[in-house]
C-alpha cells in the first residue's frame, strides 16, 4: 500500500485542529526551569504587582508552547519550520488557554501548510495571533 502524501492529503485549506489547557502555578514554575527564563514578572508576586499588569503572568513563549501542542494534532508528523507571532494580551493563572490552528495555504507537492495560528482565553479574548509553516509526513513503512 503506497502511504505516501497521505498526511498532507488529509488537510484543505480550513483545516482547524486545537489544544487547550488551564494555566497553573505548576506550569509557570516548571516552564522556567526547564527554559530557565526567571524573570521575577513570572514568578515573584511582590514584583509583579509593581508591573503593569499588577500581578504575575505566564510566559508569552510558554502559551507558544501551546501553538505547538495544536500543531501535533495535525496528521502525519509535523516538522514545524517556521512561526511568527505577535502577544496581543497577557495571561494570568488560572486561565484556560485554547491554541487554534488553521490551515490558510497548502502546497501538496512540498507537503508544507501556511496556518494562521491563534489563541483565546476562557473570555474568548485573543492573547496571540500568529502564522507558521510546517511540513507533514507520513512515518516509514
Amino acid at each position: 500500500m503506497d502511504i505516501t502524501r497521505k498526511a498532507i492529503s488529509q488537510v484543505e485549506v480550513g483545516f482547524r485542529s486545537s489544544f487547550s489547557k488551564a494555566i497553573t502555578e505548576e506550569d509557570i514554575r516548571k516552564f522556567a526551569e526547564v527554559s530557565g527564563d526567571l524573570n521575577p514578572l513570572h514568578l515573584d508576586e511582590g514584583y509583579a504587582k509593581r508591573t503593569i499588569f499588577g500581578r504575575r503572568i505566564a510566559h508569552g513563549i510558554m502559551t507558544l508552547g501551546l501553538v505547538s501542542a495544536a500543531l501535533s494534532k495535525l496528521p502525519g508528523y509535523v516538522i514545524y519550520a517556521s512561526q511568527s507571532v505577535e502577544f496581543t494580551r497577557p495571561v494570568n493563572i488560572g486561565d484556560v488557554v485554547e491554541a487554534v490552528v488553521e490551515v490558510v495555504e497548502k502546497s501538496a507537492d512540498r507537503s508544507e501548510v501556511k496556518l494562521r495560528t491563534f489563541a483565546r482565553n476562557q473570555r474568548g479574548e485573543q492573547i496571540l495571533d500568529g502564522e507558521a509553516k510546517v511540513r507533514l509526513f507520513d512515518l516509514e513503512q
